[in-house]
């Protein structure tokens, strides 16, 4: 018999692309998918995920502690995605964000250790380390959150990693830094800009797009991920980079250049407040165990772009009800 994972939040953008990943690489695997499906889980994308087997979605919240409990029994590993995860919207409503990301991780770190689960991977962001001015940030490096989003980010890795400390438990800490390809959500930059080119329209880019990111494709992520389950030391926390930085300038710039644009398509829009200059993770705890991604952003991004064009059926919907 494979092994039983439960996911949260699976059918948004990492964790849809994850459970892909353990389908095609573990042929005896299960999957539970536990998302609430709120305005980024696709039923879409579940619909997909149904067709390929072994795939079982449950409509549910992570808030939901008798729910959550009931699952556990059932399940041998819980690789935990779900969380409400853009910035502009929990500067718009912080509240949700301490609800879903702290307390709903609470609950489940705690039922997951009630029932013996073998492994909780808690996947999180290299945000919570806030602006990093220059060098890479190690997985000791102290918390500097700016945003409510990464705050509240910050505060559910604490707890799940209090649950390795004070109980054994064995948990594993992931930050990941900006994940880009299919299925992800139209309000993500990437996806935004070509989606608003592909519409016609220019490409909103905050302030003077000094801001610099590092850009790692999202099955190069999910291989992450699934070495851990395996290879993870329990208790650790595990930075997963690209060590591809861009400036947000220079993103749009290859973005309007493999679709064949010019600058003029640019529109400068007042800056996000608290708007951290730069990310950058020293991810070389997790290449010792042998990763490394993969893909080059520059052919994965002609492949995502490429998505777009072809899954408007996917998009569309989810871009009119923004």
């Amino acid at each position: 018999m494979g092994r039983r994972y439960l996911v949260t939040g699976g059918a948004g953008f990492i964790g849809s692309n994850f459970v892909r990943y353990v389908l095609a690489h573990e042929p005896d695997a299960t999957v539970t998918n536990l998302d609430v499906l709120t305005y980024a889980g696709v039923k879409a994308t579940v619909e997909e995920l149904d067709a390929l087997g072994r795939h079982t979605f449950l409509l549910g919240d992570i808030r939901d502690a008798d729910l959550v409990d009931r699952l556990m029994a059932d399940h041998d590993l819980v690789v935990h995605f779900a969380a409400e995860s853009h910035v502009d919207r929990s500067i718009e409503g912080p509240s949700l964000f301490l609800e879903t990301n702290v307390v709903g991780t609470g609950l489940l770190v705690d039922a997951a250790r009630r029932h013996r689960i073998q492994r909780f991977i808690h996947v999180s962001t290299d945000e919570v380390y806030g602006s990093v001015d220059e060098g890479f940030a190690p997985e000791d490096a102290p918390l500097e959150p700016s945003s409510p989003y990464s705050a509240s980010k910050a505060a559910s890795d604490l707890v799940a990693r209090s649950y390795a400390v004070t109980f054994d438990y064995p948990v594993i800490v992931t930050r990941c830094t900006n994940n880009y390809g299919p299925y992800q959500f139209p309000e993500k930059v990437i996806p935004l800009f070509v989606t608003n080119l592909l519409d016609g329209k220019k490409v909103p880019l905050y302030g003077d797009g000094r801001n610099e990111r590092d850009w790692l494709y999202v099955e190069d992520h999910c291989s992450a991920l699934h070495l851990l389950v395996d290879q993870g030391e329990l208790g650790e926390i595990y930075n997963i980079g690209a060590n591809a930085q861009l400036p947000n300038l220079e993103l749009t710039r290859r973005i309007l250049a493999a679709m064949k644009r010019g600058e003029s398509w640019i529109e400068h829009v007042t800056d996000r407040p608290g708007h951290d200059l730069r990310y950058a993770v020293d991810s070389s705890k997790l290449r010792s165990l042998g990763w490394e991604p993969a893909n080059s952003f520059d052919d994965r991004l002609l492949d995502t772009i490429r998505w777009y064009e072809d899954r408007q059926d996917w998009w569309r919907p989810l871009k009119e009800s923004v």
